[in-house]
């Protein structure tokens, strides 16, 4: 029997995780797999200070990190434990200016973006930036901090004095600039990837934001992609390294545009509107690959 563990937050209470890792443990056991939650607290504790110096006792044969933790993750790699999703998709996938970045040069349409400078004070002194910036961009633009889930620190500006107080009560957070998509107004689709498969897709629109999560008030229904739109979320996840990731597409006037990668993407409510067990294909994916 193999065995694995699933590596959570342990500062992190939520029903709504709960049931995803029970999920997990599930499906994991469907398959005749062990699946053994710990949280990042518990296994911190067990690390040692020079990677490779522990006899571990009950060496799992693969490691679920459903956090957010990569310094974790990487020392977890170091150890030599297979890792899913790797430390680096991880990292990439929570920063939404290093996403952008890593998937230059791929053939995949994204809105109009821009990586905000960094800055050490609670303010900007200074905003030249952000007057370059909207010569591109234009009003309304999106504003979004780099790391955040459920569309929350997302904002819509609608002009210089909005963009700038956004960024003031922003502060250090880091920060991307973004073109507002007018045809994708309150509407999007999440394309759910595991391995080099589309295991399930849904549509979601919110009438009374411009941000179509379902947190947001959004609704969804299934949604059978196209051939480009499932193209688009392979090779992102191919050149990003995820085993598994949830991916936003955005409907632009012209083409289809990629507009964020979830690497622990939450799949409770792509499982409400489609009835596609998500833990079931990531498990499944897994023992493959280690097999």
């Amino acid at each position: 029997m193999k065995q694995g563990w699933l590596i959570v937050n342990g500062y992190l209470e939520s029903e709504k995780f709960d049931e995803i890792y029970s999920w997990l443990i599930d499906a994991a056991e469907k398959n005749d797999c062990k699946l053994r939650k710990l949280t990042n607290d518990q296994v911190l504790s067990a690390l040692p200070v020079n990677p490779g110096d522990t006899d571990w006792k009950s060496e799992p044969d693969f490691i679920i990190f459903w956090d957010k933790d990569v310094r974790l993750a990487y020392m977890l790699e170091e150890e030599g434990f297979e890792v899913f999703n790797s430390a680096d998709a991880i990292e990439i996938c929570d920063d939404k200016a290093r996403t952008y970045i890593e998937l230059q040069g791929l053939d995949v349409a994204t809105p109009k973006t821009f990586v905000a400078p960094l800055t050490f004070d609670d303010k900007y002194s200074d905003y030249t930036f952000l007057m370059q910036v909207e010569q591109h961009l234009g009003y309304p633009m999106v504003i979004k901090e780099t790391k955040g889930s459920f569309g929350e620190q997302v904002y819509l500006v609608n002009n210089f004095e909005e963009a700038k107080e956004c960024i003031d009560k922003i502060g250090t957070c880091d920060f991307i600039m973004q073109e507002y998509i007018e045809s994708s107004k309150g509407r999007d689709i999440r394309l759910q990837v595991v391995g080099d498969k589309v295991v399930t897709a849904m549509e979601r629109t919110n009438e009374n934001d411009f941000r179509a999560n379902v947190t947001n008030g959004g609704v969804m229904k299934p949604y059978t992609p196209t051939k480009k739109q499932e193209k688009i979320a392979l090779e992102v996840c191919e050149q990003l390294g995820a085993d598994f990731a949830g991916v936003d597409i955005l409907f632009g006037e012209n083409e289809d545009l990629l507009c964020e990668v979830n690497s622990n993407a939450h799949f409770k409510n792509i499982y409400d509107c489609t009835g596609v067990n998500v833990a079931e294909a990531i498990i499944e994916h897994i023992l493959k690959e280690i097999d």
